[in-house]
């Protein structure tokens, strides 16, 4: 690990006007100068790192390229190592040409996310800034661009080191007690050490919070649109996609399957899932849809339940909504085909009013899919319930592995706390303080191995 130059292509495959390989290494520098005549004459190795060269990558004689040829002197660079980028133009052969030049004259090819794993080693970032530069290459919003710079930055990495910093200085004292275990003798204060648990505890309980919201930030909002045949959910998803993305019918149980498509909206990213009708039903076809209909609804994090006034009794509706409610869970009432009510307009609309707010609901929505006004409005009413998810969160994670290792720190910080209660020996004390340090330093990378970082780094692209 972390040994020899490595080199990868760290564009896109295929052709393209400009393609850029890197390369990373103590030789990289040299390896690069023995192939490259500059246009100024200058020997590339004496040249001052951040800088830029124009000239041509030749194999013993042969040309093969003009190419500019970027260097970043260790341990000025991203790997902390040194590092050649090479701009040549986009010819698949051209790049086969260059990297198996380097690779004759001893470079590795570079394995997934392997440059980034040797800034890692090099303390050039700590781990969850690493994690967060695949997230960042990931992103598909801006909300998901925004969440992954702020970590990338630094985020909430430096919080943690200080908290885990204090934590590690009570385990040394408690330590330093068991030197002294014969003379009944206190280093650490308890009362201090309680204040700094309950600081631990309320810092990460807020990160792990925040993983409701950024969790969906990152994949996409998942909204299900759940209701009745012929309550005008494909009409709906139609709508909102501006494209005829489902099949509408009056014929109700058309929808079979559910359908699934993306929309931003001000920078946040839904996947809307359009299901099949909510009903009881003979036909094993379509039964299939419905519970894949209420699969979909449990793992939504936004419910779009829509209803008929024309079609749907008062109570059909109270009961449903009662169904699918979940604390998790932004459920909006949506009345359709709102251009078609023909009775109990102001009647309907207060009794279900006052039925929704008296079980803490949203009021309903009124939309047509002909009213391209009310569908923006459904837009902006998404966009705002889902934005106040994070209205109280300063910084946002979400890794799964980060939420797993802040509730094993959450655990340990209770067990500190219960044997502190229960006056327990310092050993005892110091197994659990010890294994809430352990957790937090799995999130900065403090403390690794060797399956963490593969795990962590299997999944980014080649070349960076």
């Amino acid at each position: 690990m972390n040994e020899g130059t490595i080199i990868a292509n760290s564009s896109a495959a295929g052709t393209a006007a400009i393609s850029l390989l890197r390369l990373s290494g103590e030789n990289a520098i040299d390896m690069v100068t023995s192939s490259f005549k500059s246009k100024s004459g200058k020997k590339l190795s004496d040249q001052k790192s951040h800088t830029i060269h124009l000239g041509r990558i030749h194999n013993d004689g042969t040309e093969i390229d003009e190419v500019l040829v970027s260097i970043f002197k260790a341990p000025n660079s991203y790997t902390g190592e040194n590092v050649v980028e090479i701009s040549c133009h986009g010819s698949t052969y051209i790049q086969q040409e260059i990297l198996q030049l380097f690779i004759l004259k001893g470079a590795k090819p570079a394995q997934p996310g392997e440059f980034t794993l040797r800034a890692f080693l090099n303390k050039k970032m700590d781990l969850s800034q690493a994690e967060a530069v695949a997230d960042l290459i990931a992103s598909e919003s801006k909300a998901a661009h925004e969440v992954a710079l702020n970590q990338m930055r630094g985020g909430y990495t430096q919080q943690l080191i200080l908290l885990r910093q204090k934590l590690l200085d009570f385990a040394s004292l408690i330590t330093l007690e068991l030197d002294f275990s014969e003379e009944d003798v206190e280093f650490a204060d308890r009362k201090e050490l309680f204040a700094l648990l309950d600081e631990i505890q309320m810092k990460i309980k807020s990160l792990a919070d925040s993983f409701a919201y950024g969790s969906v930030i990152k994949k996409g909002v998942p909204v299900a649109i759940i209701g009745k045949p012929n309550a005008g959910k494909s009409s709906l998803l139609n709508a909102l996609l501006n494209d005829n993305r489902a099949i509408v019918s009056s014929i109700a149980g058309t929808t079979r399957d559910t359908i699934e498509d993306t929309l931003t909206i001000e920078g946040i990213q839904f996947r809307f899932i359009d299901t099949a009708g909510i009903r009881e039903t003979t036909d094993e076809i379509e039964a299939v849809g419905v519970a894949k209909a209420k699969e979909k609804a449990l793992k939504a994090k936004v419910l779009l339940y829509l209803y008929d006034r024309n079609d749907t009794k008062l109570n059909e509706i109270i009961k449903d909504v009662n169904e699918f409610r979940r604390d998790d869970l932004i459920l909006i009432p949506v009345e359709s085909k709102v251009d078609l009510n023909i009775n109990g307009v102001n009647d309907f609309d207060s009794a279900l009013t006052n039925k929704l707010i008296s079980s803490k609901i949203l009021q309903p929505i009124k939309i047509s899919t002909f009213d391209n006004a009310s569908i923006e409005s459904l837009k902006k009413f998404l966009f705002t319930q889902v934005s106040q998810m994070a209205s109280n969160q300063d910084v946002i994670i979400t890794n799964i592995r980060h939420y797993d290792a802040l509730q094993n720190v959450l655990k340990a910080i209770l067990n500190i706390k219960n044997g502190l209660d229960q006056k327990i020996s310092g050993d005892l004390l110091s197994v659990d303080i010890n294994e809430a340090l352990m957790y937090l330093g799995e999130i900065t990378g403090e403390i690794t191995t060797e399956d963490l970082l593969g795990n962590v780094f299997a999944n980014f692209c080649i070349g960076k």
